[in-house]
C-alpha cells in the first residue's frame, strides 16, 4: 500500500499537474498549428510556386514491390510546423520575460524610518532652526 500512496502523493504535486495541463495543451496547440499549416500556409505556398502540392511531392527509389517511397513534401511541411510552433513559443517566452523584468524594475516602497531616525531628524531640525 505504501507504493500506491508515494505514487498518488507525487502524482498530485502541483509541478507534475502544470505539465500534464501544458502536454494537452501543447497537443492541441500542435493541431491548431498543423490545420495553420496543411489549410492555410500551404496553399498559399503551392500557389506562389504554381501549384505545387507539397504533401504529393515525393522521390521512389526501384520499382515494384520493393520501392521505397521518400516523401520529401511531408518533410518539408512537418519541419514549417516546427518552425511556426518555436516561432510562437519563442514570442510568449519574450512576454513572459517582459513583464518578469517589470515588475522586477518596479521600486519597493521606501521602508518606514525607525523611530531612531525620527528623533535624528527631529535634532537635526532644530539644530538648523537655531
Amino acid at each position: 500500500m505504501g507504493f500506491i500512496k508515494e505514487f498518488k502523493e507525487f502524482a498530485m504535486k502541483g509541478n507534475v499537474m502544470d505539465m500534464a495541463v501544458g502536454v494537452i495543451i501543447g497537443g492541441a496547440f500542435g493541431k491548431i498549428v498543423s490545420s495553420l499549416v496543411d489549410d492555410v500556409i500551404m496553399p498559399l505556398v503551392g500557389k506562389l510556386t504554381g501549384g505545387v502540392d507539397f504533401t504529393t511531392l515525393a522521390v521512389t527509389l526501384g520499382e515494384g514491390e520493393n520501392a521505397a517511397k521518400i516523401t520529401y513534401g511531408n518533410f518539408i511541411q512537418n519541419i514549417i510546423d516546427f518552425l511556426i510552433i518555436a516561432f510562437c513559443i519563442f514570442l510568449m517566452i519574450k512576454g513572459m520575460n517582459k513583464m518578469n523584468r517589470k515588475k522586477e524594475e518596479e521600486p519597493a516602497p521606501a521602508p518606514e524610518p525607525s523611530n531612531e531616525e525620527k528623533l535624528l531628524g527631529e535634532i537635526r531640525d532644530l539644530l538648523a532652526k537655531k
